[in-house]
């Protein structure tokens, strides 16, 4: 055997040890989460902080780096977004837009937005100035502020997407307006990211902007006109027989989901929400949504996306807090992001319309973060605007508000006398 077969049978092996350690730690860890009523993903992301500096690479250190090889982890990155991209086209294909036609929903949907993204942009930046003398001496102010704002504004669509589907909302109305507002607060988060990091990098322009607003509008048009009758005429030409979609159609849906997330990506806003938007253009036939979630999905929801949110968490230390005064900063980061998006949502559902038992769900779930701040923290920690005892707070932020999600909308559902039956994945 040559040297390069050799290397590359040697990477392949370290893959395959980290997947499988991957895959078992956060199957056990999300059963372990659904036994406490508690959406699986919430564990996979507990899951990820254990295998981590936090714990298992803090006690067992060799053993970690011999687990988790760091050559790899390029490697392992890809095969996440890679998840990710899947899991946001059947997102996106379950979308239902019909509870949008009630003008009331479509102004929800405004106002959440809105409400969602400003009020946390403006509480962050605050914040983030407040503590720069603090927790950032030495950082630009204004950069590390930014960079705060922008993590204290996203929703994570795809964790927000999960959690509704395991307690069976995705079809509803509240789950509708949530994951249409989630998403575009997410387009917006990401174009305010990639205007702050152009600005720490001293390459922003406002020209730039307002060519990638104007590059993103085209896109949606394009999809809209000339994307949906091709899905039409494909979903006619290869249609579903005996609840099985065809491998011919499949192969061919892949590459488009992967084109449109290059489309995405060039435009500044991360190749994920190309898959979300292609997943739109499919939400109409239905037979064909049922097939690829029980031939695809269930692949992706039990290989990619433990990969996604396991091996993000191997990055966050979160025993980097030692002293009482940084736990109380971190408290106090997470109660600020908690109040900046539940109440602003809240009052903001309430005056486009909604009942309060629809405003207090959609306040919850908009609050949900989960791994996906961990882009905007990544971006910021790497060009050093991001201290490392600032961004594990954030990482906890992140979690936490993802972690009380659960508990919260159970609270709020057995309130309004709903059946509580989370959805069972097989």
């Amino acid at each position: 055997m040559n040297t390069s077969v050799h290397a590359t049978e040697d990477a392949v092996v370290a893959v395959l040890v980290q997947l499988i350690v991957i895959i078992l730690f956060a199957r056990a860890a999300g059963s372990a989460a659904r036994a406490v009523r508690q959406p699986r993903a919430v564990g996979e992301i507990v899951a990820g902080l254990l295998l981590g500096p936090s714990f298992f690479a803090h006690f067992w250190p060799a053993l970690s780096h011999a687990v988790f090889n760091p050559s790899v982890s390029p490697a392992m990155q890809i095969l996440s977004q890679i998840g990710l991209i899947l899991l946001m086209f059947q997102i996106g294909s379950e979308f239902e837009f019909g509870h949008l036609r009630d003008a009331k929903n479509k102004r929800a949907v405004l106002f959440i937005a809105v409400a969602s993204i400003a009020v946390p942009l403006l509480t962050g930046l605050c914040l983030g100035w407040y503590t720069a003398p603090i927790l950032a001496s030495g950082k630009d102010a204004l950069t590390y502020s930014l960079f705060v704002a922008v993590a204290f504004s996203i929703t994570a669509v795809p964790t927000l997407g999960r959690i509704l589907r395991e307690y069976s909302l995705s079809r509803t109305k509240t789950g509708v307006i949530a994951i249409t507002a989630a998403a575009a607060n997410d387009v917006v988060g990401w174009v305010l990211l990639a205007a702050v990091a152009a600005y720490a990098s001293a390459q922003f322009s406002l020209e730039g902007s307002g060519l990638q607003v104007m590059e993103i509008a085209a896109l949606l048009v394009g999809l809209g006109f000339c994307g949906r009758p091709i899905v039409d005429w494909l979903v006619r030409r290869f249609p579903v027989k005996d609840g099985d979609t065809s491998n011919t159609l499949v192969a061919i849906v892949l590459p488009l989901i992967f084109l449109a997330g290059i489309a995405t990506q060039k435009l500044g806003i991360f190749t994920i929400f190309g898959g979300f938007l292609l997943g739109l253009l499919f939400h109409r036939h239905i037979a064909f949504v049922e097939a690829w979630r029980r031939q695809i999905g269930q692949f992706v929801l039990v290989f990619f996306l433990p990969i996604f949110f396991t091996y993000t968490g191997l990055r966050t230390n979160v025993l980097g807090l030692d002293s009482f005064s940084e736990w109380a900063w971190c408290l106090g980061i997470v109660g600020a992001a908690t109040t900046a998006k539940i109440l602003p949502v809240y009052l903001a559902a309430r005056l486009a319309g909604l009942d309060p038992e629809q405003s207090r769900m959609l306040g919850v779930l908009m609050n949900t973060r989960a791994l996906m701040e961990l882009i905007v923290l990544n971006v910021g920690f790497s060009l050093g605007f991001i201290p490392q005892d600032v961004f594990t707070m954030l990482v906890i932020m992140a979690v936490a508000t993802t972690i009380m999600t659960g508990p919260l909308l159970q609270l709020l559902l057995r309130k309004a006398g709903h059946k509580l039956e989370m959805l069972v994945e097989a």
